[in-house]
């Protein structure tokens, strides 16, 4: 309902809220969301009361409808995550607070369907489990566990996406030049750049790559056990339980808009180099249409690779510290 009203106001104020750099939403898509907003916040209501088989189709339906709106408005969350972690400012307050907005509706809607999927199988909606008792009460949680050879497996072929586009851009930054884009090109184009973007360029690191690194930091915590008990190098934290949402969050969020960002570079860029869509002038630090294609390329293998990468992991991780209600009669079993 906050969400409705937001959209509302802004549609009745005129107030621009970008889309993309260059597109900004109608007032008539505005209102749409809000209507939408609504619906979705209707179904939610709707979910904890007992239902005919009519009732329970509309609510799924309602649900399938809006929760890809909600998910695909989030899908800048990682660029702005960026830009706040590198001091480079806000390009706009209304697009991050959209963004911020569809990222909470996101989560809830999706919290929503995921207990009402259990509660109509005949599961407790809490935890998920078949088990007799209440769904109050302390959670039992798993021990920690390693993720399985084959998750990892693919998690580490998936972030091996990371290594053209990461390799290229410490290349510019360390002074080098590579696919049609010179060291001073690169230095120019980013002479607008934060003070901590720059104070780190001038030892050979990228924000950006930075940022990359960080997301492998936590692919690794959803993989192996220090991501579910804190480790020694914690301190004060060291063996204490992780809060389960405090990587799963973030995870899920920033795994929707990279996968869906990276696929629509990677079939993007193709496309330009066989000549069925027009190829991109050159711009910026690029001096060449086939360097900027091939950036193209490399941010979706990266950005792609990252997404499944976490949405590979999350699953794992998810699965392994699902908790039990600690009234159920059956233990507690780690997949």
């Amino acid at each position: 309902m906050l969400f409705a009203a937001v959209q509302v106001t802004w549609a009745a104020s005129g107030t621009t809220v970008p889309w993309s750099p260059d597109v900004a939403y109608a007032p008539t898509v505005q209102l749409f969301l809000a209507a939408l907003a609504v619906l979705a916040a209707g179904a939610c209501l709707a979910t904890t009361r007992p239902l005919a088989r009519r009732g329970r189709v509309t609510v799924a339906a309602s649900l399938i409808l809006t929760v890809p709106v909600f998910v695909m408005g989030m899908a800048g969350l990682p660029a702005y995550f960026v830009m706040l972690a590198s001091f480079s400012g806000v390009e706009s307050a209304t697009g991050l607070a959209h963004t911020l907005l569809s990222a909470v509706g996101a989560a809830l809607l999706i919290l929503v369907a995921l207990s009402y999927r259990r509660r109509l199988r005949g599961r407790c909606p809490r935890c998920g489990h078949a088990h007799p008792g209440t769904s109050y009460g302390p959670l039992a949680h798993p021990g920690p566990a390693l993720a399985s050879k084959r998750t990892r497996r693919t998690v580490y072929l998936l972030m091996c996406g990371l290594l053209p586009w990461a390799g290229v851009k410490t290349i510019w930054t360390l002074g080098g030049d590579a696919i049609g884009v010179t060291a001073q090109g690169w230095r120019e184009a980013n002479e607008g750049a934060s003070g901590v973007s720059k104070a780190l360029a001038s030892v050979g690191i990228d924000v950006t790559v930075l940022a990359g690194a960080a997301a492998v930091f936590l692919l690794l915590g959803l993989l192996y056990p220090w991501g579910q008990v804190f480790p020694r190098w914690t301190l004060f934290l060291s063996g204490r339980r992780v809060p389960r949402l405090l990587p799963l969050l973030p995870a899920w969020l920033c795994a929707v808009g990279l996968s869906v960002y990276g696929v629509a570079l990677v079939v993007y860029a193709p496309l330009i180099a066989v000549g069925v869509l027009p190829k991109l002038k050159p711009s910026g630090a690029f001096t060449t249409s086939s360097g900027i294609t091939c950036m193209v390329l490399f941010g979706g293998l990266a950005f792609g690779g990252l997404g499944f990468g976490l949405i590979a992991a999350a699953r794992s991780y998810s699965a392994r510290t699902r908790p039990i209600c600690a009234s159920a009669a059956t233990p507690v079993a780690t997949p």
